[in-house]
C-alpha cells in the first residue's frame, strides 16, 4: 500500500512519531556566509524532499526525489541576507539559485534607474527575511498536509509598502507541492509590480539527455546570442567551458482556465519536473539556458514581465501596477514525473494543448 493511502492511525501503527517518514525539521545553518540562515527541511513520505529558507524570502534551496537531486546550487553557496549588495549586478554574489529564487517585487532583470531610484539586478525580495513564519503538519480528511508560511515586506519610509504572504503546501505521499503568494499594496500610491519565479534545475536531472518540453506557440530570443541557439532551445548538452548563456521568451498554449506548464524531462533517468502556472497572472515564460562548465543550469521562469528591467517593461506596455489596497494572488506548482508512463502522459497533454 502506498504511504499516501494511509490514515493517521494506520501510520502510527508503524512509527512512534510520524516525523520518521514525513514532516518538517526546523534548523539553522552554520559556517561561512550561510551562518545563521534558518532552514526548514521538508519530506513528505513519497521520496520528495526540499528545503525552505525563511531568511531568504521563503525561497527553496534544495529539491530532491528518492535521493536524486533536481535543483541547482551556484558557486556562491547559500548566503545570509546581511551580505546582500543590491548595487548593479552584485546580486550575483548572493545568488545561490537553489530550486527557487523569487525576483521582484519592483524590478526584475537588468539593473536600472527609474524615477530617481536605482534598482539592482532582479530586485530585493529574495534577500528579504520572512516575518510571522509558521509551519506544521495538518491532518485534512485524515491525510497529512505539510504547510509552511511567512510574510515578506518591501517597504521604506516615504516610499512603497508592498507585502508578500507566501504559503507552501505539500500533501503527504504525493509527488508535488504548491506555492501560493498573495501580494498586497498596503501603501497609498500606485506601485509597479514585477515578479518572476526563477526555478533552477540542475544535475543529474539536467544533463545531455534532458529535454525542455513546453507547449510553445511562439518563441523569441532575448538577444543575438540566444538567436544563434533558437532552433535548439529545447536541447541540452554536456557542460561546456565558455558557454554564453541563452535566454528565450516563450508564449505558451493554455487550457480554458489559463493553466499551462513547462517541464525538464530526462527519459534516461526516468524523471521529469513540471512547473505549472496560470497565464492570467504570469503571462510570460523565460527560459535561461546555461550549459557552462561550473555554471550548468536550466532556468524555468514564469513571470509577469521580461528580464530587461522595469523601464523597458514600461516602454513595452507590459509593466503591471497594483493600486492602493489591491491584492494579487499567484499560484505555482512543482510536480515530479516518475517513470515512462507519467512522462508519456505529460507529453500527450502538451500535444493536446497544441492541437496535435
Amino acid at each position: 500500500m502506498a504511504m499516501k493511502d494511509f490514515s493517521k492511525r494506520e501510520i502510527l501503527k508503524y512509527v512512534g512519531d510520524y516525523n520518521q517518514i514525513l514532516g518538517i525539521r526546523d534548523c539553522t545553518l552554520n559556517g561561512g556566509r550561510a551562518q545563521g540562515v534558518r532552514a526548514m527541511e521538508i519530506k513528505n513520505g513519497s521520496g520528495l524532499e526540499f528545503t525552505v529558507l525563511p531568511d531568504r524570502s521563503m525561497d527553496i534551496s534544495q529539491l530532491s526525489y528518492k535521493g536524486i537531486n533536481l535543483s541547482y546550487l551556484s558557486k556562491s553557496g547559500i548566503v545570509a541576507p546581511q551580505y546582500y549588495n543590491e548595487t548593479g549586478i552584485e546580486f550575483l554574489r548572493s545568488f545561490y539559485a537553489g530550486f527557487l529564487t523569487t525576483c521582484g517585487l519592483r524590478n526584475v532583470g537588468s539593473p536600472v534607474e527609474d524615477d530617481g531610484e536605482a534598482f539592482g539586478l532582479h530586485g530585493r525580495i529574495s534577500n528579504t527575511p520572512g516575518e510571522n513564519v509558521s509551519s506544521g503538519v495538518e491532518w485534512v480528511d485524515d491525510k497529512p498536509v505539510i504547510r509552511v508560511s511567512g510574510r515578506m515586506r518591501e517597504a521604506r519610509l516615504f516610499g512603497e509598502n508592498l507585502v508578500m504572504n507566501r504559503t507552501i503546501i505539500c500533501s503527504g505521499g504525493e509527488n508535488k507541492f504548491e506555492i501560493i503568494d498573495t501580494i498586497e499594496n498596503d501603501g497609498f500610491r500606485r506601485e509597479p509590480l514585477m515578479i518572476l519565479y526563477h526555478f533552477n534545475l540542475g544535475y543529474p536531472l539536467l544533463d545531455e539527455n534532458a529535454q525542455f518540453v513546453i507547449p510553445a506557440v511562439k518563441t523569441r530570443p532575448k538577444d543575438e546570442v540566444a538567436e544563434k541557439g533558437l532552433d535548439a532551445y529545447h536541447e541540452t548538452q554536456i557542460p561546456t567551458p565558455g558557454f554564453n548563456e541563452q535566454v528565450f521568451y516563450h508564449t505558451l498554449a493554455a487550457d480554458d482556465n489559463g493553466d499551462t506548464s513547462a517541464a525538464l524531462i530526462n527519459e534516461k533517468l526516468g524523471l521529469g519536473l513540471v512547473i505549472g502556472f496560470n497565464k492570467n497572472s504570469l503571462f510570460n515564460l523565460t527560459q535561461w539556458k546555461q550549459m557552462g562548465a561550473g555554471d550548468y543550469v536550466m532556468g524555468v521562469e514564469p513571470g509577469n514581465c521580461y528580464v530587461e528591467g522595469r523601464v523597458d517593461a514600461r516602454e513595452k506596455g507590459v509593466l503591471e501596477y497594483l493600486e492602493p489596497g489591491e491584492t494579487k494572488e499567484i499560484k505555482v506548482t512543482a510536480e515530479i514525473l516518475d517513470g515512462s508512463t507519467e512522462i508519456d502522459n505529460y507529453k500527450d497533454k502538451i500535444s493536446k494543448l497544441l492541437g496535435r
